[in-house]
């Protein structure tokens, strides 16, 4: 693959970058540790003499790789791995454990394969989501929804009903406590008040007939007394000459 060496490097010196900073590197001529200034942009790992040149050293193409810890037991190492005949080890070494962590896991997910793996994972993840929607709207379809309880007005109350007079009177008589004649008089009230009644408008009655005939006789009196005068009139004594 031809690479324009210009752009490469203008690329490699351009922000934003997804992880930098130094590492110790071993050479593979040298076995002895160089400190190199890295840059990790996108699955191209640039590796500069120190940080602001202009060109990098070298690249690195993280495809077809893995990431593991050193094997000869120094503190903080770690090793990108190509397999394969004749494919080189990259030996790399931090200055901390949490540094070490960092770089190995940015480097781990640069990869082409690892993000075609994340892609899948995550389509079937989405592909589950939509199954369960549309098993959630089914049942909800296949669910009648229920109206809300209606709230009654506490206003709203039936009133009793109102018995009639001619009810009241029957149940007047038909009560046992007002059975007989002897018990009304004794002290059944209803009665009682019946009875009241009916010799009040007796009395009354009488009043008012007495009272219409007192109120003829004085009518009559002044036509008796009319008819008694007498109809001729009396002529005038005349004196006599």
């Amino acid at each position: 693959m031809k690479i324009n060496e210009k752009n490469l490097s203008l690329f490699a010196t351009t922000p934003p970058s997804d992880l930098d900073g130094y590492l110790n590197k071993r050479g593979e001529v040298n076995k002895s540790w160089q400190r190199r200034f890295f840059v990790l942009k996108g699955n191209l790992l640039f590796y500069f003499e120190k940080k602001g040149d202009k060109e990098p050293i070298g690249v690195i193409v993280l495809e077809g790789c893995t990431i593991e810890l050193a094997e000869d037991g120094e503190n903080y190492c770690f090793q990108i791995v190509f397999h394969g005949i004749n494919n080189r080890t990259y030996h790399l070494c931090a200055e901390s454990q949490e540094v070490m962590e960092k770089w190995m896991k940015a480097l781990t997910c640069a990869g082409y394969e690892y993000m075609k793996l994340m892609v899948a994972e995550l389509q079937r993840q989405l592909g589950e989501l939509d199954e369960k929607n549309v098993e959630s709207e089914a049942q909800a379809s296949s669910i009648t929804p229920k109206p809300p309880p209606r709230r009654q007005n506490p206003f709203n109350r039936v009133a009793p009903p109102v018995p009639s007079p001619t009810a009241q009177t029957k149940a007047t008589h038909n009560s046992p406590e007002c059975s007989s004649k002897a018990e009304v008089q004794a002290g059944c009230p209803s009665q009682q008040n019946a009875v009241q009644s009916t010799d009040n408008d007796g009395f009354f009655k009488s009043i008012h007939e007495e009272l219409g005939k007192s109120f003829m006789q004085e009518r009559r009196k002044p036509e008796e007394v009319i008819t008694t005068k007498p109809t001729k009139k009396e002529s005038p004594t005349l004196i006599d000459l």
